[in-house]
């Protein structure tokens, strides 16, 4: 909606002060758009695909020169400048699609899973250019399933599940809120340690075969149940905002 692929439901939006419905263009030449799919041009090699969508925004040919030769020395692709796309791999595909987002000299930056699919090397690299936009005072907005993504990028976050926000609000304050500071993490589970959780109170989930319990300190409570009640695995560790996500939304399958 925000970048008028999908019409509005209900309701107004507006960009930059600018009505979507109406100021859709002026808001298109000020944003950056990087899609879950590598839609990149099959039959054009590196440059010409920035080439390209920079004659989309009529940026002038030396001006798009100069950009493409910075654009890709920042994503580390500048001597992948006259390959085909069809020789790239997956990662260096995600990041020409981040590079192709940033021709226009983009206000706002808005990312569907750009890492879904990348070896930790490329998704880690993709982390520092992201960074590095951020600092330059790009405002991004990142849509992602992997929550250790959204801890490392985002100084605000939104859950959202079923199109209703479930929680919003700084990444580290939101892993206090939710599942506190430690994690005690125990399987399988004894009918005694079912009891003492019971006893105790404790904030818990139990799995079945496994027993997650919330803790806000470490307070000796994993001593305790490692001693007296572990059979099998015991670990414990900090809470991470995987744990709020889960805990929020449940652990069903989703499609």
């Amino acid at each position: 909606m925000l970048y008028g692929f999908s019409p509005m439901t209900a309701g107004s939006l507006k960009v930059f002060g600018l009505d979507v419905a109406t100021d859709w263009r002026a808001i298109r030449s000020r944003i950056g758009v990087c899609h879950q799919e590598n839609n990149l041009d099959p039959d054009l090699n590196v440059r010409d695909n920035l080439s390209l969508f920079a004659r989309y925004h009529g940026i002038p040919r030396a001006v798009a020169r100069r950009r493409i030769d910075e654009i890709l020395k920042f994503i580390g692709m500048d001597h992948r400048a006259d390959s085909s796309v069809s020789e790239l791999s997956g990662g260096m595909m995600r990041r020409l699609v981040l590079a192709r987002a940033l021709m226009n000299e983009p206000e706002l930056v808005i990312l569907d899973e750009p890492t879904t699919g990348l070896d930790p090397q490329s998704r880690h690299l993709v982390w520092e250019r992201l960074a590095e936009l951020k600092a330059r005072g790009i405002t991004i907005l990142l849509t992602t399933h992997y929550m250790d993504e959204a801890a490392q990028l985002c100084d605000r976050l939104i859950i959202i599940d079923h199109g209703k926000i479930l929680a919003e609000g700084i990444p580290a304050e939101l892993v206090r809120k939710y599942a506190g500071h430690h994690i005690v993490e125990t399987g399988p589970v004894s009918d005694e340690l079912r009891q003492f959780v019971a006893s105790r109170n404790l904030k818990h989930e139990d799995l079945g075969q496994r027993i997650i319990i919330y803790c806000d300190e470490d307070d000796g409570l994993y001593h305790e149940i490692s001693s007296r009640f572990c059979t099998g695995n015991c670990i414990l560790r900090i809470a991470t905002l995987e744990d709020v996500f889960l805990k929020l939304t449940g652990r069903a399958l989703r499609e």
